[in-house]
């Protein structure tokens, strides 16, 4: 993934999450939706939002490794 210059809003985050949802694990659902409910550091929504930006085109291999980066990351705010 390149770097993105862009500030994302907890909206654009949540409008990511909506658009790419049912591609996602079922297990990741629930700390998506705790994430939802607190506030983030700016850094914490530009990193989830690329992590969700074109999920669903991603390679099995790829989509591993963003699970699991999501995973940690929503487990760990």
């Amino acid at each position: 993934m390149g770097e993105c210059n862009i500030d994302h809003s907890k909206k654009d985050v949540q409008e990511k999450y909506q658009s790419q949802k049912e591609f996602l694990p079922q297990d990741i659902h629930p700390l998506f939706n705790r994430f939802f409910e607190e506030e983030h550091t700016q850094d914490i929504l530009n990193e989830v939002f690329h992590l969700l930006k074109k999920y669903d085109l991603a390679a099995e291999e790829e989509r591993s490794e963003r699970d699991n980066r999501l995973k940690l990351v929503l487990k760990n705010v």
